[in-house]
């Protein structure tokens, strides 16, 4: 790439050629409002300045006429009220009348007021235009009409006679210019300051709003992704209390069912143990219909909205040998062997590895009363935090071998094993469940220990 078209681009890139955003106001009643005052102001000010003048004889030859300097006012600030609506537009136009003013009324264009007009609709053009390359095109024609004018009035205008002569009297050289080229240096530096000013000042404003802008569409974004972050998190809470209750409901029912058999069978022969049964089954009714209302009422909500200590706590890992002996106890003989590698290893295993173990055990002893011919099982809970291929913090494991096959015309939904395994995918487990070769049929789950826990 060659100097020139280096340069090219940088003018490009600095201007935000490439940039497909474009500047609107936020309220476009409000900034019409806002610039119609604007331009209000102006021209009242410009226009006392043209009377200031008048008063002191400095208008040249424009000194006899009041109606022609007011309109040239009035035609160089009533388009304010467009600047942000039309901003190229106006900018131009206000540099065609710095120009066209310059020549005919010089007193008018160079006057205070005129002055920050012009500054101001370049500034706006610059800082507001939509087309970026339609803005250097406008920028290059006023720097042009710029120089333009400035030729002219060291050509034709009297400025540098002026400058080189004092009550009539020619100027002699005093410092390290003479007076023309100090004169015209000078008149060169305050307009490329006072045209630079508004071009560069113009352009940090534009770059300043397509800041705010990305700022504001990032922070947008942001909302965003963090709402749909918390309907995702709602919807998987819900997930898991649909999970939960499924568990709850399977087990204590089946529970009920094989407590109101025994209680059935017994009642006519021993009546103590009839009683026995149905307490039993009360127990387990009363239980069941407790934690549903606490899933359903924390689905309902979408958020768990009790106080502490309103809820029953959850099972954690170290209930097993609990759940296993309650179930022993309505007609199941099973047996319960924990492993652990240290003492208090299992009990140290957190809440939600220990309770999605505690409901795959509660889950596969359901299946097993359901579905299944076996009179016996063995659960297995194991727990070793030392580190092993994927397993590197240590695992917590659990495993139910029964004798059984399965019992005819009993076949389930599906979602109990559905629900362990959304259970090891949101724990990164692994799992074995299936028939046994030496009969029976094994369900083992093993979980992997964060490293808080290791």
């Amino acid at each position: 790439m060659t100097g020139g078209h280096r340069v090219s681009a940088r003018v490009a890139a600095w201007a935000g050629v490439d940039t497909d955003w474009e500047r609107f106001p936020h309220d476009a009643a409000h900034a019409r409002r806002v610039d119609t005052w604007v331009a209000l102001a102006f021209l009242v000010t410009a226009s006392l300045g043209v009377e200031l003048l008048r008063s002191i004889d400095a208008l040249g030859a424009q000194e006899r006429s009041w109606l022609w300097p007011h309109v040239a006012v009035a035609l160089g600030t009533v388009p304010l009220v467009w600047r942000r609506r039309w901003p190229l537009a106006v900018a131009a136009w206000l540099s065609l009348h710095l120009f066209a003013f310059g020549i005919l009324m010089p007193s008018i264009a160079v006057s205070m007021p005129m002055q920050v007009v012009y500054f101001f609709a370049l500034f706006t053009g610059v800082a507001w235009a939509r087309d970026r390359r339609a803005m250097l095109g406008v920028v290059v024609g006023v720097v042009l009409l710029m120089f333009g004018w400035l030729t002219w009035q060291f050509a034709v205008g009297s400025g540098v006679e002026e400058a080189m002569s004092h009550g009539g009297q020619r100027l002699t050289r005093q410092g390290l210019f003479s007076p023309p080229a100090a004169y015209v240096v000078y008149s060169l530096l305050v307009n490329v300051v006072y045209f630079g000013g508004a071009i560069i000042g113009g352009q940090a404003a534009w770059r300043a709003a397509l800041q705010r802008d990305r700022l504001a569409q990032q922070a947008h974004t942001i909302d965003a992704q963090a709402t749909s972050l918390q309907r995702q998190a709602v919807v998987e809470e819900r997930l898991r209390i649909a999970r939960e209750l499924h568990d709850v409901v399977a087990h204590h029912v089946s529970v009920i069912g094989i407590q109101a058999a025994a209680a059935r069978r017994v009642l006519r022969h021993d009546a103590e143990a009839a009683e026995t049964a149905l307490r039993s089954v009360e127990t387990s009714s009363r239980e069941a219909v407790t934690q549903m209302r606490e899933l359903l009422g924390t689905l309902r909500s979408g958020e768990d909205e009790q106080p502490d200590g309103a809820r029953s706590p959850e099972p954690r890992l170290a209930d097993v040998p609990a759940l296993v002996d309650e179930v022993a106890t309505a007609g199941v003989q099973l047996e319960c062997r924990v492993v652990e590698d240290s003492p208090g290893a299992v009990a140290a295993v957190p809440g939600p590895v220990g309770l999605s173990l505690y409901r795959t055990v509660q889950e596969a002893l359901s299946n097993i009363r359901r579905h299944s011919t076996a009179s016996a099982a063995t659960v297995f809970v194991r727990v070793d935090r030392r580190p092993e291929p994927g397993f590197a913090h240590g695992y917590a494991e659990v495993e139910v071998l029964d004798d059984g096959r399965p019992r005819s015309g009993s076949s389930g939904t599906g979602l109990g094993l559905l629900g362990v395994r959304e259970r090891l995918a949101a724990h990164g487990g692994v799992s074995e469940i299936g028939p046994r070769v030496t009969g029976g049929y094994r369900v083992r789950v093993r979980m992997p220990l964060p490293e808080d826990a290791s």
